[in-house]
């Protein structure tokens, strides 16, 4: 064999190394760095958070079971960390990107993210989850695909098109963070950006100069539309004017298929549906998101605004936006939308086999939670949110971190199942001791006076109910307990309370809080502690060993020494390179 050959082979074996990890799936991998960057969304010059000098940032694009390692380069002047909403990180919550299982990544430093999407689909998000970050930007759609051997419950489309929606302030995040260390409330949004953008100038009230979000289209064409609202507090309403929202998808759930004129969506969900652009083009057509289950008459600049063009178009959109069919003013009927999400039990998900094949309905319920949220109030002095008269307050060690060195007294695991002396509110580290493989409901009552977003990391949860009012034990007869959609984040109106089924076969700590960021900085979170008792390295995965140590254990972390263009790679690859690297130096020598 010639030396030509050796060096090839070796080279094939490197590609083979960097298209496959170890674990035998694909992988994708990604460089982020985040850093401030000048926009003017809404005609204000202001400082965002850009990833890779984009706003929104990249899309993250894989399929069932890849590996994604994504390299985050923090250039901002405060710790950071990434999550994942609807990611279950299935063994794995060290790569959760929340307090409670990972240390921020200091200013200049680096973190690789290392985590595999196992047995999931659909549609997400990612984002900061620290020091109301979001509000600033650093977010980026996450898209799972279907493996080919596993069809999708519908004609494959013409074209994918992706709408990151949220309410807006022309105040960055740490301006937000004095008001609400002040004790006041943020107030109205200054705005709503659809991908990064502000409103087309449909009528005076709009400034002049805002760039806008075109989407271009072909007639006839039929497109797959994914839609995330990364906002801060608002929900949106969601409309394409003169066309139907065929809805498909809901964070990963293919759902029955239902066409809606327009769409509720809350802070931190994400659903995606089939349009198909079937009208006749004489004009362009307004692309709207509009703030929900407030005063619409006052919140009327809590507007995004876009615009569909299609190639034939013979003019621009033009007179008043179109309006939602659904009147706010009688929650009932409001609450009739989220209700009619079904799963669609015959089609397949993640795997080959239906979704419907898990019968959740004849479990037996092994614990219930009711968790209650109230207005904001004052503890010690501050104004903090709370559950079951508790707000967090994170430890400085992550827990799971703290659990394997042992750090003794950095939380607890007394939290009530049950909302207790809420008339003294306190702050505390109390976690939710769960039972691995239990089988649990959690009522999510919110008694405050804005609708939330409720959001477990690590799992789906089966919504089987919603409804006005207190919940009580004899509601359980009205569950939907055959075709409940499965998700990760769920709307709670006000008033209202919203039960979901879990299964705990997930191992770790796993985040439960609120998706709006004020009541989220405010301290309305908890975590669920999963340990199985007999682990033997099958339920939960090791710490990497790219951990970042903070805390009681900060002395274990080494510095890092590296160029803003150091890139991380897994542990794994680099044994496997090395190894690779070793058999060919040995097979060249015996050749020479």
């Amino acid at each position: 064999m010639a030396a030509t050959d050796f060096f090839f082979a070796f080279v094939f074996s490197f590609t083979l190394i960097f298209g496959f990890s170890f674990a035998g799936d694909p992988y994708v991998s990604y460089d982020f760095t985040l850093s401030y960057i000048t926009a003017s969304p809404l005609g204000v010059p202001q400082q965002v958070i850009a990833v890779n000098g984009k706003f929104p940032g990249p899309v993250i694009n894989a399929t069932t079971n890849y590996n994604v390692h994504v390299n985050v380069l923090n250039h901002l002047d405060e710790p950071l960390l990434l999550t994942w909403p609807g990611v279950q990180m299935r063994r794995n919550s060290w790569q959760d990107g929340v307090l409670g299982t990972n240390c921020p990544i200091p200013p200049n430093w680096n973190f690789t993210y290392d985590f595999q999407l196992k047995d999931q689909i659909g549609s997400y998000f990612y984002s900061p989850s620290l020091n109301f970050q979001r509000a600033s930007g650093g977010f980026g759609a996450l898209i799972i695909n279907n493996r080919d051997l596993v069809p999708i419950p519908f004609t494959e489309p013409d074209g994918e098109i992706i709408f990151i929606i949220g309410d807006w302030y022309t105040q960055n995040h740490t301006a937000l963070r004095r008001i609400l260390d002040s004790g006041k409330e943020l107030g109205m949004p200054d705005g709503v950006l659809i991908n990064g953008k502000g409103p087309f100038k449909y009528n005076s009230s709009v400034p002049d100069g805002i760039e806008h979000e075109t989407v271009n289209v072909d007639p006839g064409k039929t497109y797959r539309i994914r839609v995330h609202n990364v906002g801060i507090s608002t929900s949106l309403n969601f409309r394409i004017q003169n066309h139907k929202l065929l809805l498909i998808e809901t964070e990963g759930r293919y759902t029955s298929q239902m066409n809606f004129t327009d769409f509720d969506i809350h802070v931190g969900q994400s659903y995606s549906f089939l349009v198909t652009m079937d009208q006749n083009a004489t004009s362009d057509y307004y692309i709207v998101a509009s703030a929900r289950f407030v005063n619409e008459t006052v919140w009327q600049r809590v507007t995004g605004v876009g615009i569909l063009h299609y190639s034939n178009s013979k003019g621009p959109a033009s007179g008043p936006l179109p309006v939602s069919a659904t009147d706010v003013n009688h929650p009932w009927s409001a609450m009739n939308q989220p209700r009619a999400i079904k799963q669609n039990t015959s089609a397949s998900g993640a795997r080959p086999n239906p979704q419907g094949s898990f019968h959740y309905g004849q479990i037996n319920i092994t614990r219930t939670y009711i968790l209650r949220s109230l207005p904001p109030t004052k503890i010690n002095g501050k104004l903090r949110a709370t559950l079951n008269g508790i707000s967090f307050v994170n430890p400085s060690t992550p827990m799971r971190l703290a659990d394997d060195h042992k750090v003794k007294g950095d939380y607890k695991l007394d939290f009530p199942d049950r909302p207790l002396d809420e008339k003294h509110p306190r702050l505390s580290s109390s976690i939710i001791n769960a039972t691995y493989k239990g089988f649990i409901q959690v009522i999510f009552q919110n008694n405050d006076t804005k609708i939330q977003s409720f959001h477990i990391d690590g799992y789906a949860f089966y919504v089987v109910a919603m409804d006005f009012g207190i919940w009580s034990e004899d509601r359980n007869g009205s569950y939907n307990n055959w075709d409940a959609v499965a998700r990760s984040t769920v709307e709670v109106y006000p008033g209202a309370w919203t039960a979901v089924l879990i299964s705990l076969d997930n191992v770790g700590v796993w985040n439960i809080r609120v998706e709006n960021l004020d009541r989220w900085y405010l301290g309305q979170e908890t975590y669920m502690r999963i340990i199985n008792p007999e682990e033997n390295g099958s339920t939960e995965m090791d710490p990497p060993e790219n951990v970042m140590y903070c805390g009681a254990l900060q002395a274990m972390q080494k510095e890092q020494h590296h160029s803003s263009a150091t890139k991380s790679i897994p542990n794994g690859q680099l044994i496997l390179i090395f190894s690779m690297m070793m058999v060919f130096l040995a097979s060249f020598a015996s050749f020479c």
